[in-house]
């Protein structure tokens, strides 16, 4: 009988070099999470990740409080990288294709000196790269023709889409950079199956294999942390409605939402004067106190900033209710966030098409209250509904097998599989 081969824990780890934007220590975008988490749960299936990332120089903003989660074995390399927009602008203005196909093209020029480097020295067996940062595909596709090593293609979310990118030179370079994936690449990842559809229909040609989804996810080590450090009501007395993160003027447009609420104050709703719809880091909050006045709501609104990471999730754990927006112009489309709200376990309100991926995934986990975020009649039934039924419960006490599934750890095992399946292919 043949002897079992050795652990994964035995076996000299391979290596993968990660080019990944979003990287501690930027703040402001959940994006940071997949390539975090990935790279602290890789060792465990025998992969020793190597990050390439940009100089924090090109953040519009920066925070330590990840930086800590980055294990300490990691190697980082933070090569230069300039915002087009804020560096290389003069008066306010730059020139166009110095922003193609987005503002941080000039990362591209170390970053490609600096991934040949660390190839060099530590030899990966894969390079895979992850938007929204166009550039880091870029980079990948660079290093991948350099040097022949296979080169998986994180793309999450669709890239060039009816109407997005607006400015035509950067869709055209969005769509450059889809077809050079779709040839050169070992694998196309997305985040949904929704997004996975759109590519496989628009590539035909490619093997139906070498697509894959790995969808987003939440960290449970941190939760279980933020558990720990429970956060007082957010506002006693009231039912405060939290929607934690960006809302963008497109693709989570809320004047449907404004109507509603000043549809409600006008019919005299007296489940609405207890509720308090807090934003915490919106970014566009002078579009949500407009619509807030125009709809004589402002009391009920309350716009706030971002705050660190551990501090966010302790604030969902104590919100008597968890919202979702999301555009139709997104269907297919899963917001991070969504994650951590169901491991949050709080009720949710969803706004986004049922018929999208967003939509779906909430009716799949048995949320009740979800409809179209555009559609201001319905939502106007459906925030009626959700404050007189929603009851002040505590959440179940133990995770279900669904949302233990969606964890981070979870997520990275599949990723695991990938690299594995492209070292083969090499």
């Amino acid at each position: 009988m043949q002897a079992p081969g050795p652990s994964p824990a035995d076996r000299p780890p391979k290596r993968v070099l990660m080019i990944a934007y979003h990287f501690p220590p930027l703040a402001g975008s959940s994006g940071i999470q997949r390539t975090l988490r990935f790279v602290q749960h890789l060792p465990a299936h025998g992969w020793q990740p190597l990050v390439l990332s940009a100089h924090p120089r090109a953040y519009e903003s920066v925070s330590g409080d990840l930086l800590a989660e980055v294990p300490a074995d990691t190697v980082v390399e933070r090569a230069f990288a300039l915002d087009t927009a804020r560096h290389l602008a003069i008066a306010g203005r730059y020139l166009g294709r110095m922003a193609i196909p987005d503002r941080w093209r000039s990362w591209a020029w170390g970053a490609v000196p600096s991934g040949l480097r660390m190839i060099r020295q530590f030899r990966p067996d894969v390079i895979w790269s992850t938007f929204p940062i166009a550039t880091a595909h870029l980079i990948a596709l660079r290093l991948h023709r350099r040097t022949g090593i296979p080169w998986i293609a994180d793309f999450r979310d669709p890239m060039a889409q009816d109407g997005y990118p607006a400015d035509p030179a950067t869709w055209h370079s969005y769509k450059q950079i889809e077809q050079d994936a779709a040839i050169e690449s070992a694998r196309m990842v997305f985040a949904t199956r929704g997004a996975q559809e759109v590519y496989t229909a628009r590539y035909p040609a490619v093997p139906p294999t070498r697509f894959a989804v790995i969808e987003n996810g939440y960290d449970e080590e941190s939760f279980v942390t933020a558990e720990k450090q429970a956060a007082a009501p957010l506002n006693p007395g009231a039912f405060t409605l939290l929607h934690s993160g960006i809302v963008y003027p497109s693709e989570r447009d809320p004047r449907a939402l404004f109507e509603a609420l000043g549809r409600l104050r006008a019919a005299g709703s007296t489940d609405l004067e207890r509720l308090r719809l807090r934003f915490r880091a919106p970014v566009h909050g002078d579009l949500l106190k407009a619509l807030a006045a125009e709809a004589k709501v402002e009391h009920l609104v309350e716009i706030l900033p971002p705050i660190p990471y551990h501090a966010a999730l302790r604030e969902m754990l104590a919100a008597d209710g968890l919202m979702v927006m999301q555009g139709s112009n997104c269907n297919e489309q899963i917001p991070a966030k969504l994650y951590e709200y169901m491991r949050a376990r709080r009720p949710l309100l969803g706004l986004a098409d049922p018929a999208g991926d967003t939509g779906r995934a909430m009716i799949a986990a048995g949320v009740p209250h979800v409809v179209r975020l555009e559609d201001a009649g319905q939502v106007q039934q459906v925030l009626s509904r959700f404050l007189a039924e929603v009851p002040a419960a505590s959440p179940p006490a133990e995770l279900s097998p669904a949302i233990l599934a969606m964890s981070r750890r979870a997520r990275t095992e599949s990723l695991a599989r990938l690299l594995d399946a492209a070292c083969a292919g090499r």
